[in-house]
């Protein structure tokens, strides 16, 4: 199943799931959100499918959510957490069955960098920066990010980022431990086909 904003491969294995809207820095929807957690059931219910990917076409990974569009302009993002439509898409990618790798290139900024930390491996490209900007829109941070991401880089970092709203490089991220591996632009897809493989290759049951 893919559609123009949502492509989904399969290479053996493994299904790569690509965010298909560079014009748009691919900035999600309510619309993408709801494809992406689509395609998550597709591949949980695939026994052939071992592993995922996920990604972005173009230079950026996901720019956050598309706060221009009219179905979530000011009272989508202002309205309760158990309510707000984002929340109730995104809360669903994270009942996804089979380990995701994100390859991560350009920005993840905001609710793209709550997606990226919803898989379960980050790999990036050099150009890869992170930031949690929320405090810079005037509401906290989406996404569980205050959730996942002191899990992965721990309290004190964690605060760093959601308070200050600072972009943070690749090579810090891979020294702090929100992604697991730095490579260049165009290495990044092979180097995320061989991660996943890396994981399909082994005993689905363990």
């Amino acid at each position: 199943m893919s559609d123009p904003h949502l492509l989904l491969e399969r290479d053996g294995h493994v299904a790569i799931v690509t965010m298909n809207r560079p014009a748009a820095r691919n900035a999600w929807s309510l619309e993408l959100l709801a494809r992406m957690w689509d395609a998550w059931q597709t591949i949980d219910s695939d026994p052939d499918i071992r592993v995922a990917i996920l990604t972005g076409a173009g230079g950026t990974f996901c720019a956050g959510a598309d706060l221009v569009a009219p179905s979530q302009q000011g009272a989508v993002i202002a309205s309760g957490v158990t309510t707000n439509p984002l929340y109730v898409q995104a809360v669903r990618l994270f009942a996804s069955k089979k380990p995701i790798v994100a390859a991560i290139q350009g920005a993840a900024v905001g609710a793209g960098l709550g997606l990226a930390l919803s898989a379960d491996f980050r790999l990036a490209s050099l150009d890869a920066r992170f930031t949690a900007n929320f405090v810079k829109l005037g509401f906290h941070p989406g996404f569980g990010i205050t959730y996942t991401l002191p899990r992965l880089i721990g309290p004190q970092r964690a605060a760093l980022m959601a308070l200050t709203g600072r972009r943070i490089r690749a090579d810090e991220a891979l020294a702090w431990g929100l992604v697991d591996e730095v490579v260049p632009f165009d290495d990044l897809r092979p180097a995320a086909l061989k991660f996943a493989h890396e994981i399909a290759e082994n005993a689905p049951l363990a």
